[in-house]
């Protein structure tokens, strides 16, 4: 039932502005912050091809909704490429141990050649999950998989400034977040 609450929140959320008219999210989330993508260099939160962005947070090893979540961006990315809009998936990692330049890479590119991976310090991502709202919580040590994390699960449309536009629940088809993304990008 919460979790039903929690994706019928996100999904009012997701069409609120434009139900108001208004230029800007309802809620206060995102802002100013510097990563590491996967290939070492320095990433803001600004598309550097001034493209849209489909930002989480999870873990390139994740099975657990990471492996829901992860997939689906790259379909979403897909479609609207198809639809005429420019888009990246990033997803920022909740395991800086295992998700490191050189290795968060290619875990996310075999999900879609684009797929952006984002780390950093503890205190650098720490200050990212703040800005968007985002609990990280080891649960427990899996002694094949390696740490286990629970962490957000919405996935955040960002424009090519870093701004949030939507929140969208991964529970939403990729149709369903290309219609959300379009009303958002006009």
């Amino acid at each position: 039932m919460r979790l039903r609450a929690a994706a019928a929140l996100a999904l009012a959320l997701a069409v609120a502005p434009l139900a108001a008219g208004a230029d800007s999210f309802p809620a206060r989330l995102g802002g100013a912050f510097t990563l590491t993508d996967q290939d070492g260099n320095r990433r803001s939160q600004r598309d550097p091809q001034g493209r849209a962005q489909l930002l989480f947070f999870g873990y390139a090893n994740c099975a657990q909704i990471c492996s829901v979540a992860l997939p689906l961006m790259g379909q979403v990315a897909d479609l609207a490429r198809a639809a005429g809009m420019r888009v990246v998936p990033v997803m920022v990692t909740v395991d800086p141990e295992r998700d490191r330049v050189g290795t968060i890479g290619p875990a996310l590119k075999r999900l879609h050649p684009d797929f952006v991976g984002l780390t950093g310090t503890e205190a650098e991502l720490a200050a990212v999950y703040r800005l968007f709202g985002v609990e990280r919580k080891l649960v427990f040590t899996d002694p094949l998989a390696g740490a286990v994390y629970a962490h957000g699960s919405f996935v955040y449309l960002l424009d090519a400034r870093g701004t949030v536009q939507a929140v969208l629940p991964p529970i939403l088809s990729a149709e369903r977040m290309v219609e959300i993304m379009a009303a958002h990008m006009r």
